[in-house]
C-alpha cells in the first residue's frame, strides 16, 4: 500500500497549523485509489481562535465538518481559483477526500468537472439526500472514520468504461504536469501525448475543472512557495528558471496573484 504524500504543499505556515491542529493523510480503500489521491483528518481544540491559510490543488475536495457552532454537514468543493482561509475555533473536526486531478468525475459522471470549479455546494448536489456527515465525523477512533469514508465512495464509482478511460488520461496528464519540469508550454505538452491543444483542453476542462495552463501554473507556484518557506535564502532568478518561468518578474507576479503579496513578503 502506497503512503499518502507527506508534503505540505499548498498550506500557508504548514508548521504554526500544524502546532495548533492533529493533521493526519490516510490512503483510501484500494478501488478508490486511481482516483482519490488521500483523505485527510484534521481535529482541534483551541483556546484562541485561529485562520488557517491554503493554496488549493487543482483538484475536488469532498470536505465533511463540524465546527463548535453547527452540526456536521458535508460539501463539495470544486477546484479553488483563490487563496483558501478558514478561520478555526473552540473545537472541531475535519475529515476530508482529495481528489487526483481529473478524479471526481467518475463518481459524477453525468456533470463535468467545471460545473464544481470554484464552487463549495452541499454534499446532496452531487449526491443527492445523504446522512453521511454523521457516519464519517462522529467516531472517535481514526480508522473508523477512513471506514466511513470508504463506504461513502466506493459505491458512488459508477462511471462507465469510456469516462473511466477519460478520467485515467486526465489523472495521467495532470501527474505528469505535476512531476515533470521540463513541461513549459502546453502547446508542446500536448504534440508530446499526440493530441491538440484545443483536445487537450476540452479533456481538462470536462475531467479536472481548469485548463492545462493553470494547473501548470499552479503547481510551479506550489513549488515555489515551499521553497520560500524552507529555504534561509531564495535566489528568485535562478528558481524562477528552474521552474521554467522566462524571467523572475513571471514568477513575481504569479505567486503575487496567486497569496496576494510579493514572494519576499510571503517568506516574511
Amino acid at each position: 500500500m502506497a503512503a499518502p504524500r507527506r508534503d505540505t504543499r499548498g498550506i500557508v505556515d504548514a508548521p504554526a497549523l500544524f502546532t495548533r491542529v492533529q493533521f493526519r493523510r490516510r490512503t483510501p480503500a484500494a478501488p478508490l485509489r486511481p482516483y482519490v489521491e488521500h483523505y485527510w483528518l484534521i481535529d482541534w481544540d483551541l483556546s484562541e481562535p485561529y485562520a488557517t491559510h491554503v493554496v488549493p490543488h487543482p483538484c475536488v475536495n469532498l470536505v465533511f465538518q463540524r465546527y463548535a457552532d453547527r452540526p456536521g454537514f458535508g460539501e463539495v468543493a470544486g477546484v479553488g481559483l483563490e487563496l483558501f482561509a478558514q478561520k478555526l475555533a473552540g473545537r472541531g473536526r475535519v475529515c476530508g477526500v482529495q481528489f487526483r486531478p481529473g478524479g471526481f468525475r467518475p463518481f459524477t459522471p453525468e456533470r463535468p468537472a467545471t460545473d464544481w470549479t470554484g464552487r463549495r455546494l452541499p454534499l446532496a448536489t452531487a449526491f443527492g439526500p445523504t446522512d453521511a456527515a454523521g457516519p464519517v465525523l462522529e467516531p472517535d477512533e481514526e480508522d473508523d472514520r477512513v471506514a466511513a469514508l470508504d463506504a461513502f465512495l466506493t459505491p458512488r464509482l459508477r462511471a462507465g468504461p469510456r469516462t473511466l478511460a477519460q478520467a485515467d488520461l486526465a489523472v495521467g496528464l495532470a501527474d505528469r504536469i505535476r512531476t515533470d519540469r521540463t513541461i513549459r508550454r502546453v502547446a508542446d505538452f500536448a504534440r508530446a501525448e499526440g493530441m491538440s491543444v484545443r483536445a487537450l483542453q476540452r479533456l481538462f476542462a470536462g475531467y479536472v475543472g481548469v485548463s492545462p495552463k493553470w494547473v501548470l501554473l499552479r503547481y510551479r507556484v506550489h513549488e515555489a512557495l515551499e521553497r520560500a518557506a524552507s529555504e534561509a535564502e531564495v535566489d528568485w532568478a535562478s528558481l524562477a528558471a528552474e521552474l521554467g518561468y522566462s524571467d523572475q518578474a513571471h514568477l513575481v507576479r504569479d505567486v503575487t496573484a496567486t497569496v496576494g503579496v510579493p514572494p519576499t513578503a510571503y517568506v516574511r
